[in-house]
């Protein structure tokens, strides 16, 4: 291994390292602050988790998974699709609504399902592609004012769609029939509860994005826009429809993120829906540096600390809102030492180049002896 590929190895592997320290350190600091015992708070959450919560991590993390990389598509085109929240809301009712209809036997209901999940969530996720574009309206601003929009245009929605839930207070679509619900996978053996069904849509949704990012002329075009605009204007690239297109896929993806949950536990749409899992993509998305295998190790991350939460007050004797300080700390902390390991990179290659041009030239390097 050269020189250049060892430093680069370790400028790799420093920043998650320093992320560990930091986020290691920031939060202790936070709990002696609160009083709260620090080797107990460790202790617990370092724990290894019991079959039971194997599967409600695994469970977890699959939905994070498409949240994330559903965030990661706008971001690496430099958009900040803040609505996968609301994009995902509108697909998940719209996909119970037609599939409680039973229109298709079996799994072809299913795939008319998530196809319905998938336009919906899309079509929503346009609306601020189009305003970005025709308007000039930011996309965050645009995405935060949708999600408030689409909360209460489903809610309204949801009552005019509701069935009888005989004396129930959760309000909620035509169940799923039968046949159209994906049964879930036994990959921990030792317990009753099993893995969503649908954990292969996950897979496929991260494999099709590193392709399409990785291999593809669009996506070529879309890191390229997302890296400078005006050179990828001076290439060729029409981004007005690169910033429409992107989100238009970013809300596709958001549309599959409650998928897991329609037709592998809820079996409808209701008061109950799980919330929160687009504002969560976010910090996992941020959290993987928005590479598919880096978000995968990320979501995986939030389900444990989500699932160690519970653990907390019982054992430690401490809120459970401490998990939302430590993920928020975490989150931070990665940020901050990507960063200063690329400025610490940038520096060191600059070096490295003026070292290069003063040898070719013959002149001695900076701070050598003449």
């Amino acid at each position: 291994m050269s020189r250049l590929q060892r430093r680069r190895v370790l400028l790799a592997l420093a920043a998650p390292a320093l992320a560990v320290v930091v986020a290691f350190v920031v939060t202790s600091l936070i709990l002696v602050v609160a009083r709260d015992p620090v080797g107990q708070v460790w202790a617990t959450l370092l724990t290894p988790p019991r079959p039971r919560l194997v599967v409600a991590i695994l469970n977890g993390a699959i939905v994070y998974y498409v949240s994330a990389v559903a965030v990661a598509i706008g971001f690496r085109m430099n958009l900040f699709n803040i609505g996968v929240d609301g994009q995902y809301r509108v697909a998940a009712f719209a996909a119970a609504v037609v599939a409680g209809q039973a229109w298709l036997p079996g799994p072809l209901n299913v795939a008319l399902g998530l196809v319905v999940a998938m336009l919906a969530g899309g079509l929503w996720a346009g609306i601020a592609g189009l305003l970005r574009i025709y308007r000039g309206v930011s996309e965050v601003i645009s995405t935060i004012m949708l999600n408030a929009i689409a909360t209460f245009l489903v809610a309204y929605l949801l009552r005019k769609a509701a069935v009888d839930g005989g004396g129930s207070n959760v309000v909620s679509t035509r169940p799923l029939p039968d046949a159209s619900r994906v049964p879930g996978l036994p990959l921990v053996p030792g317990v009753s509860r099993e893995v969503y069904g649908l954990v292969f849509l996950a897979v496929l949704v991260g494999l099709v994005y590193w392709f399409v990012l990785s291999r593809t002329r669009f996506g070529f075009d879309l890191r390229a826009t997302g890296a400078s605009e005006s050179a990828a204007v001076a290439s060729g690239v029409d981004v007005r429809r690169m910033v429409v297109t992107s989100m238009i896929l970013s809300g596709m993806t958001a549309g599959l993120v409650g998928m897991p949950l329609l037709f592998g536990q809820d079996y409808a749409y209701g008061s109950t829906f799980q919330p929160g899992l687009g504002f969560a993509g976010i910090a996992i998305a941020l959290l993987g540096r928005n590479h598919p295998v880096g978000i995968a190790f990320a979501a995986l991350l939030w389900a444990y600390l989500d699932q160690q939460s519970n653990a907390l007050q019982i054992t430690a004797g401490v809120s459970d809102k401490l998990v939302g300080v430590i993920q928020g700390v975490i989150v931070l902390s990665v940020v901050i030492a990507y960063e200063l390991v690329r400025r610490g990179g940038v520096a060191l290659e600059q070096r490295r180049v003026a070292s290069l041009l003063d040898a070719s030239s013959g002149r001695p390097a900076e701070g050598a002896p003449a």
